[in-house]
């Protein structure tokens, strides 16, 4: 197994059942029942030195799913050009997310999760079955869905283990 299928199987055996599409909104409901349930101060709070604050984690969950939903039209699309990466970290110490309201976040949030389920549930079988390359790897516009999906999972653990119980 190459280093990118290790990456996509990480993501994808996060998703609760096999219904990836159901998983969509379930784990943006579970995000938001989190965030809405937050104070202004506890947004602030990151669990390590160095660590993301809770603001600056969803912020990076909104940014991910932007790029993996471009990246999946493109390819729903036919684009056969190669698709640039993105450094996270990058992304994330350029976002100010920290000077933003929580609401403001949780707003961009909750809107760019409707658009995904929008898109992806308007996607035919043969649609979701287009390949692409991003960040010189081959994908198809599915796994880039279900990779939408286990990376707010991922994340949804890590707040609930490293950030809530220190709040």
């Amino acid at each position: 197994m190459t280093p990118f299928e290790q990456y996509i199987k990480g993501y994808s055996d996060l998703i609760p059942s096999g219904n990836w599409l159901e998983e969509m909104k379930t784990s943006g409901q579970k995000t938001l029942k989190i965030y809405k349930e937050l104070t202004e101060d506890q947004s602030h709070f990151a669990y390590a030195e160095g660590k993301w604050t809770l603001k600056e984690l969803l912020l990076h969950l909104s940014d991910t799913e932007r790029v993996f939903q471009y990246r999946a039209l493109a390819f729903a699309r036919g684009e056969k050009a190669q698709l640039p990466g993105f450094d996270e970290n990058i992304y994330a110490g350029n976002s100010h997310a920290n000077e933003r309201s929580l609401k403001s976040l949780i707003e961009e949030y909750e809107l760019i999760r409707r658009l995904s389920q929008l898109t992806f549930e308007t996607f035919n079988h043969n649609v979701l079955e287009n390949k692409g390359n991003a960040n010189g790897n081959e994908i198809s516009v599915e796994t880039l869905g279900k990779l939408i999906v286990g990376h707010n999972y991922h994340h949804l653990h890590i707040i609930e283990e490293r950030y809530l119980p220190n709040l």
